[in-house]
Parts: C-alpha cells; sequence; structure tokens
C-alpha cells in the first residue's frame, strides 16, 4: 500500500506546481531530489553546512573585537542575517507573489514533506541509526550553532543601541538620539 499512496504523492506533487512560475517549478524539482535523498542525512552520508559567521558566534557570542564602530556592527549583523534569515524586529519582506502562487508554495511544500517522510520512514530503527552515525550530534551541533548565532545577534543591536547607533546596528525599531554615532 505504501509505494501506491509515495506514487501518487508523487505523480500529485509534480502537477501542483504546474500553475505556478517556472521558478517554482525549478524549486520543487530540487526538492524532491533533497527529499528523496533525505536518508542520506540519517546514514551522516550528507552533512548540513553551518556557515563560518554561526561557528564563530559558537566559540564566542559575545566577542566584540574589531567592532568599535557602528558599521562594523551593522556589517557583522549583515553577515548574521545571511546565515541565519531576518531577525524577528524586521517586516517580512514582500515578494510579491499573489494568493495562488502562495497557496502553490505551501502545498509543494506539504508535499515536499510528505516525500521526505515516506523516504526515511523505510529505515528500520532511524533514531538508532541517527545515533549511532553521527547525524543525530551533527544536527545537534547545527542547532546549537543556530542558536549561538541568534544570541550574537541579539548582543549586538543592544551595543548597537548601547552606542547610539542606528539600525541595521540596532533593532529596527530603535530611533538614535541625535547624531548617531559613525
Amino acid at each position: 500500500m505504501r509505494p501506491i499512496v509515495l506514487s501518487a504523492l508523487a505523480a500529485f506533487a509534480l502537477l501542483l506546481p504546474a500553475c505556478s512560475a517556472v521558478d517554482g517549478v525549478r524549486q520543487f524539482g530540487g526538492g524532491v531530489g533533497a527529499a528523496a535523498t533525505a536518508p542520506l542525512d540519517d546514514l551522516n552520508l550528507r552533512r548540513e553546512h553551518i556557515p563560518t559567521v554561526l561557528l564563530q558566534a559558537e566559540a564566542n557570542p559575545y566577542d566584540l573585537r574589531n567592532l568599535n564602530q557602528c558599521a562594523t556592527i551593522g556589517a557583522e549583523i549583515a553577515r548574521l542575517n545571511e546565515a541565519l534569515g531576518p531577525d524577528t524586529d524586521e517586516p517580512p519582506a514582500q515578494d510579491g507573489s499573489t494568493l495562488g502562487e502562495q497557496a502553490a508554495d505551501a502545498a509543494s511544500a506539504a508535499a515536499l514533506a510528505a516525500i521526505r517522510d515516506a523516504a526515511t520512514d523505510f529505515i528500520p530503527g532511524r533514531s538508532w541509526i541517527r545515533q549511532l552515525s553521527g547525524a543525530e550530534q551533527h544536527s545537534r551541533h547545527v542547532q546549537s550553532a543556530i542558536q549561538a548565532g541568534r544570541m550574537r545577534r541579539a548582543f549586538l543591536k543592544g551595543v548597537g543601541m548601547q552606542r547610539n547607533c542606528a539600525p541595521p546596528a540596532a533593532p529596527g525599531w530603535f530611533r538614535p538620539r541625535g547624531r548617531s554615532q559613525r
């Protein structure tokens, strides 16, 4: 029964983005490959890359070396934003997509999640395999680096506020008093 469900789901998933933009179809196609090869992550044969800025944040989240100006603080925050995505104090970016495109993207993401789950469900004792292969440890390291990066970004924005810096060296809502330091 499982192969039939997986085949039907894959066929539905491949037809779904046809009503979306061509770029969306390419993204979905790449996502199918990643979802189908998800067991490689469980066997620790493929690892998620941790950006250097997050590894540095994990090693020393409160490091202020060479961050004595608002511009350098802002540049460091920009590096963290590139690795982590936008901070919660920033408004979401308007991508100009229509409601239909957003619905197709959501359905496509759900189909990819189902394909990923089906691809990993066949592994017996998956949690033990993840433990023994080191995949679980790497996954925890990735999450630790992300958390350290978020903590460093918040710390740097606090330092930027204390030094009267304008955003992005401070939270988006902060308005410097008088002249902002450069």
